[in-house]
């Protein structure tokens, strides 16, 4: 029952009606001719009426015939989306109801509704009610002087009502009149039930643009905040590359050149060959520089396999700033991650270049170990430690690059500086 109440329920209806209607006043027309001819009364009925009738099976094809296509036109104009060939489906409708009427013996002309209910079920066209008011003017301007045209080749409705007696023919006239009533009826709760569900579905378009808006709302604010964050983050990643690559660029120059100072005089081919490394290691770091910024690996991973990079990069410090860099390797993973070995070298950069800094250590050990899980690093120098370590930019971007990969950092004095540093290996973020 609730689908009845429907658009597409309502237009169901009307249809049903209508059709039901013109087979009803199909068969009360057959059927009289078919009595008037059984009575012998032919002749004095065609002078009442002033016309020749055609023949009941005439009549019963034309209606049956005219109803399906005019069915057929209808759900065509109402599936056709191509403009062009909806207003032929429609024409082609208007000429059909026409002849509907015409063989009906223009006794019924609810079928314009039909038509009109037509027009309205899918027409989407700019300036719908003026569209709508001149098709109505025009269908019912048509179906009333059709009269006046046919009317001297017509049979009405009255004509063949007269033929029964005064009781019968008021009953047949009031039965009529009902049948186009009741059509109004229905096409106009269809009309109501079709402006609800516009109203419904254009509150319903309402509501989801005002949700599109805030959805759009949200975005934007979304896209300036993702955009300050990647401008953080990239502004992060470079006062990070730039302090470990220069940084530790000029901490070995400036140490190599302090060991220059005191050898010139004594031993200047030793000098010689010391401003020879410390130009190598000037040259490295510019490299190194340019490399981050641009986003890319140290030019030893870049080279080398990751190892061989680690043990480059401590023996180039170790030439250039006069340290002593050990390296001891106890385990290790195959299965390294560029990003996991990107955070492991600048952590060994960073410390060593912090030992010869501020530790002003000699000697610095380097021990790696671990398990199929994690990776651990301890970095110890024999530098002078430090009572209260603040946290500078050195130790900072350390714990960020290792809380990236989840993994942590600790540092205490012992005899010196000690660095431990652990890298789970099976975290894929």
């Amino acid at each position: 029952m609730q689908n009845l109440f429907t658009v597409a329920g309502m237009y169901r209806l009307l249809y049903v009606y209508n059709g039901i209607v013109i087979f009803i006043l199909m068969a009360f027309i057959c059927s009289t001719q078919i009595r008037i001819n059984n009575s012998m009364t032919a002749r004095a009925f065609l002078d009442t009426a002033g016309a020749i009738p055609q023949s009941s099976s005439v009549i019963f094809c034309k209606i049956v015939f005219a109803f399906l296509s005019f069915v057929l036109v209808g759900c065509l104009y109402r599936k056709n989306k191509n403009l062009r060939v909806k207003y032929f489906l429609f024409a082609t409708e208007i000429i059909i109801c026409m002849f509907l009427m015409r063989v009906l013996n223009l006794s019924y002309d609810g079928l314009v509704l039909l038509v009109i209910a037509d027009l309205m079920y899918k027409y989407e066209g700019q300036r719908q009610e003026y569209t709508l008011l001149i098709a109505m003017i025009c269908l019912y301007f048509i179906a009333n002087y059709n009269l006046a045209i046919f009317q001297t080749k017509i049979i009405s409705f009255e004509a063949y009502a007269s033929y029964y007696n005064a009781s019968t023919k008021a009953v047949l006239l009031a039965l009529k009149n009902s049948f186009y009533s009741l059509n109004i009826i229905i096409f106009v709760f269809y009309l109501v039930v079709l402006l609800k569900s516009k109203h419904e579905e254009k509150e319903r378009i309402r509501l989801l643009n005002e949700k599109l808006e805030e959805a759009n709302q949200r975005l934007r604010a979304y896209a300036i905040e993702v955009a300050q964050m990647a401008e953080t983050r990239e502004r992060n990643r470079l006062a990070r590359e730039i302090h470990d690559t220069l940084g530790h660029a000029l901490t070995g120059i400036a140490a190599g050149l302090d060991a220059c100072l005191m050898t010139l005089e004594i031993a200047p081919d030793l000098t010689k060959k010391q401003l020879n490394k410390i130009r190598d290691t000037a040259k490295k770091g510019i490299t190194d520089v340019r490399r981050s910024v641009k986003k890319l690996r140290p030019d030893d991973l870049e080279r080398l396999p990751f190892q061989e990079a680690l043990l480059e990069m401590t023996k180039d410090y170790s030439a250039s700033s006069g340290m002593e860099i050990t390296v001891d390797i106890f385990s290790w993973s195959d299965k390294l991650r560029q990003d996991q070995e990107d955070v492991i070298y600048r952590v060994l950069q960073e410390s060593i270049t912090n030992a010869n800094r501020h530790g002003h250590a000699t000697k610095v050990k380097i021990t790696i170990g671990g398990n199929e899980k994690y990776l651990l690093i301890l970095i110890a120098d024999n530098g002078q430690g430090c009572e209260n370590v603040k946290q500078g930019f050195g130790l900072k971007h350390m714990r960020e690059r290792l809380e990236l990969l989840h993994g942590s950092i600790h540092y205490w004095n012992d005899s010196g500086f000690i660095v431990e540093a652990m890298i789970p290996l099976n975290w894929e973020g």
